[in-house]
């Protein structure tokens, strides 16, 4: 392992805060000088934002040209997807404004299935706090800069876990779905492969369905925050379902407005592009 440098300059439509805090990924960490650490594969990363500039620090197995390029999607045109989804109304339009560095990560589909499930009525912190300790158990030792660091463990790694150690990292009701989940993987009764080969979203869904501790919502944040990269899901949780009910469904009693109803009008709003309204609209409200 060695450590790699990258300075690039002049990117548009990238902000640290935006994408680490918009509740798409939890093992990035701000530090007190504004930067962000974080662990991607075999890599401890830093990161920071100068006056428009980005410089990185990799030390890990992985060229940090190529893991940069494809892990903060930028090959993908934001600058075109929010001036398009700006047309759409002016609630979007101050929605992008208020979000306009965000950009989806191609997270590992593995990682991001295992980190949804332990999201699953929990909170962010607690959630940052049981992936770090699966990571420190069962995961690859990291030393750099005078810090530990740990990679997500692989499913064969996780496979070793029971029930009981999963319950005793504090997972609670999640133990025995990330422990199902992890055998079921590992016994291709789910092929994580082929998932990215298939071009019908609701056929990967259907298949992510199968997972035990994935629902709708947390099969829809999979689509959509990991590798497989589906800009027409649209994930719905309390603050999703606050904001289109504020904008455009109107309700009087909010926690009654349906998903299906949610779901037709960001279809008919924002199409294909809904994945990506979705985090401006989310990291508004709840900003």
């Amino acid at each position: 392992m060695e450590e790699q440098n990258l300075v690039l300059k002049n990117i548009k439509s990238f902000n640290l805060t935006h994408i680490f805090e918009c509740g798409q990924c939890f093992r990035w960490n701000r530090n007190q000088d504004g930067s962000y650490t974080g662990v991607v594969k075999n890599n401890v990363i830093n990161i920071r934002m100068i006056d428009g500039n980005i410089y990185i620090t990799s030390f890990g197995e992985n060229d940090i040209k190529k893991l940069f390029q494809n892990y903060f999607d930028m090959n993908r045109n934001y600058e075109s997807i929010k001036a398009q989804l700006g047309e759409v109304d002016e609630n979007m339009k101050k929605s992008i404004l208020y979000g306009e560095g965000i950009r989806l990560l191609n997270q590992d589909l593995w990682e991001t299935i295992i980190s949804f499930i332990i999201s699953a009525n929990n909170n962010i912190p607690r959630i940052k706090g049981i992936i770090e300790r699966i990571c420190k158990r069962y995961g690859n030792k990291m030393e750099y800069n005078g810090q530990t660091y740990y990679s997500f463990p692989t499913p064969e790694q996780l496979g070793s876990a029971s029930v009981e150690d999963l319950r005793n990292l504090g997972l609670g009701f999640r133990d025995v779905r990330v422990y199902e989940t992890t055998k079921m993987i590992l016994n291709r009764g789910i092929d994580l492969e082929k998932l990215h080969q298939e071009p019908n979203t609701e056929v990967v869904r259907e298949e992510l369905l199968k997972l035990p501790g994935v629902g709708p919502k947390v099969a829809d944040c999979i689509l959509l925050f990991s590798t497989l990269k589906r800009f027409d899901v649209f994930p719905i949780d309390v603050w999703v379902r606050r904001v289109m009910n504020e904008l455009y469904i109107h309700s009087e009693y909010e926690e009654k407005v349906s998903k299906k109803e949610i779901n037709r009008i960001a279809n008919e709003k924002f199409g294909n592009l809904c994945g990506i309204a979705q985090q401006y609209l989310f990291y508004w409200k709840r900003g």
